[in-house]
């Protein structure tokens, strides 16, 4: 059995850590390190993933605000809203929760960030400050995988990485870390020929390819470290049994609670990896604790606490 990467217990450490870190940014500045988190319109997962930014604030000590413009808000009237934030001497950063109503222009948003207050790691310049190496905030989630990779001490130098998905969000980040990490990277995509044998060869296999199963057996070198980034939620009794077949007890539970959570890996077909995160409590957690250290980096880089 490949070993558990275990995300709750990676993040409760970065939270630990950046506690003294919070209490310092108070004692420079007279207030806490402050996040904005705006969301717009009703979509239930962008709700659930803000309440638990929310909640990991209020248990760092963070100040939190949310700004929550009607799902009608033009693209004009949220640019307002971004400019009265980046002005706000109280908010270290800023997270605009995707996706947009299609009537926003999404990219004008992302721009419109101050690069000093991008907490999500999305903003051009803090793109090219990751493709350049250089200080800065990064994407939330491929920084949380890097960070479960060293405190597992999986040392990516050397190594071959395939990352399934070339999102601006997980993928494409990923593969700089890990290019950064000193690994030789091959991004893979819908159009990659014989995806499942160029994943084969990868000692570090980063699944974010927002398709539930997707990974089989035949897609994993004997060994691998596989990265599930994944986060699917099955809602029907027969993709529920493509899925579990050969697990009885899986089944079952989908029958009391009517959906289960999946990655993009197939959780009954990863016994050739020799480590696995898994899906929930895997990757997820790390996401929101990397938001968390991007707001504190954010706050002492302006309070110059080196």
């Amino acid at each position: 059995m490949p070993k558990l990467l275990n995300g709750n217990q990676v993040r409760d450490d970065i939270l630990a850590e950046l506690k003294p870190r919070v209490e310092r940014c108070r004692s420079a500045a007279g207030r806490p390190p402050g996040l904005a988190v705006v969301l717009v319109g009703d979509d239930p997962a962008s709700h659930i993933y803000v309440r638990n930014k929310v909640k990991a604030c209020q248990a760092l000590g963070l100040h939190s605000v949310e700004v929550a413009p009607p799902a009608t808000v033009t693209t004009e009237e949220l640019l307002g809203v971004v400019g009265m934030l980046n002005r706000d001497p109280a908010i270290d950063g800023i997270l605009v929760q995707m996706p947009l109503p299609k009537q926003v222009d999404s990219r004008r948003i992302l721009e419109s960030i101050s690069p000093e207050k991008d907490a999500d790691g999305f903003h051009p310049i803090s793109v090219g400050r990751l493709v350049a190496n250089l200080p800065g905030p990064r994407a939330c989630t491929p920084a949380g995988v890097m960070e479960m990779l060293r405190r597992y001490a999986i040392d990516p130098a050397g190594k071959q990485a395939a990352v399934v998905g070339r999102s601006d969000i997980v993928g494409k980040p990923m593969a700089l870390l890990l290019l950064h990490a000193h690994a030789t990277v091959t991004i893979c995509h819908s159009k990659t020929p014989d995806l499942a044998s160029v994943c084969r060869r990868a000692d570090i296999l980063v699944a974010a390819i927002g398709r539930p199963a997707f990974v089989r057996r035949d897609f994993i070198k004997p060994g691998a470290v596989v990265v599930d980034v994944g986060i699917n939620r099955i809602a029907t009794r027969a993709e529920a049994e493509r899925i579990w077949a050969g697990a009885p007890e899986r089944l079952e539970e989908f029958d009391r609670k009517h959906s289960l959570l999946v990655g993009d890996v197939h959780p009954l077909e990863v016994d050739a990896a020799s480590a696995v995160t898994p899906v929930p409590g895997g990757v997820g957690p790390l996401t929101i604790a990397m938001l968390m250290a991007n707001t504190v980096e954010l706050a002492e880089r302006r309070l110059q606490l080196g």
